[in-house]
């Protein structure tokens, strides 16, 4: 049997950007109610981070007309693994460019991925220095942990949409070395989902499958985990409190294994604040895949997904 070496040179979700059109109440909610903090703002942008995140920013929050993804960003193992990356993508004919890198990051290579989204790869990070009222007893994590609100722990993972989920998730792993780890097929219909890691999380990356005929670029969520599923349960209790609407969940997913909960902050992103998920630590794991969404339903037990789940997502940028 013939295979493939595996690629192991990028390392994780680095950071996002969203975009919201009222910037206001969009920081207020990520850092009173998810709980993260403020690091930095210039620009009509603000730089956050969670208390677990080593890297000085984790999320680039910019204000703009509407919501959506300004762009996603992966972290390179190496610089060499960073030029390789980009050799790669180049020979795939994308045509991406070299940025001086933003607050918190170095140089960056942007390009735009088959299902439309403005991605990124870099190396150079800033780590982060807790100043000594932020300084964890522990001297193994970055920050205290006591935080605000929701108090998300870490950047985990972001959900794309796209026209064609095989031809995008062929495309990650050929060129950035993204693993498949599951995928759903429906009988007799096409692939509806994918999730990819790059080391041995359940996934870094999910690819599902875009509901509206020619729209392209959208977000339909962006996760941060927290340590136990206790945590996303007293989430839900501050959700409530704190007079944000809880969209689905707590639940647990079939697909990761992962309990789960969804918002939408005020600009009109999904945000889930997410636990647990199944490690893979199998060189030659086999993809599984998935025909039915487990006995018809969304998920492994809890409420089932509303209707609007899959059809509701950021807009799609010019």
């Amino acid at each position: 049997m013939t295979t493939t070496e595996p690629l192991y040179e990028l390392a994780h979700l680095g950071h996002a950007e969203l975009l919201t059109p009222v910037y206001d109440q969009s920081l207020t909610f990520f850092t009173e109610v998810y709980g993260l903090h403020l690091v930095h703002e210039s620009g009509g942008s603000a730089y956050l981070r969670a208390w677990g995140d080593h890297d000085l920013t984790t999320l680039k929050l910019t204000a703009a007309d509407r919501a959506g993804l300004g762009h996603v960003a992966w972290r390179a193992v190496s610089p060499q693994a960073l030029t390789r990356r980009v050799a790669a993508l180049e020979e795939r004919g994308v045509d991406g460019e070299w940025t001086d890198g933003d607050f918190g990051h170095g140089r960056a290579y942007s390009f735009i991925a088959p299902s439309g989204q403005r991605m990124e790869l870099y190396y150079e990070s800033e780590k982060y220095r807790a100043p000594e009222a932020k300084a964890s007893y522990l001297p193994n994590q970055p920050q205290s942990s006591v935080s605000a609100g929701v108090g998300a722990a870490r950047i985990d993972h972001i959900n794309v949409l796209t026209q064609d989920v095989p031809a995008t998730r062929g495309f990650m792993c050929e060129t950035l070395g993204f693993k498949l780890r599951e995928h759903l097929i429906p009988p007799g219909r096409p692939e509806a989902g994918a999730w990819l890691s790059l080391m041995n999380k359940a996934h870094d990356l999910a690819i599902t499958r875009e509901p509206v005929p020619g729209v392209t670029g959208r977000l339909h969520h962006l996760a941060y985990a927290v340590e136990n599923r206790e945590d996303v349960l007293r989430a839900a209790d501050i959700f409530c409190e704190l007079d944000t609407e809880i969209e689905f969940g707590p639940a647990k997913h079939s697909r990761t294994q992962g309990f789960f909960l969804y918002v939408l902050e005020p600009g009109g992103n999904r945000i889930e604040v997410f636990s647990g998920g199944f490690h893979i630590f199998a060189p030659d794991w086999e993809p599984v895949t998935w025909t039915t969404e487990g006995r018809g339903r969304s998920t492994a037990w809890g409420l089932d997904v509303p209707d609007s789940f899959h059809s509701h997502a950021t807009p799609t940028l010019p």
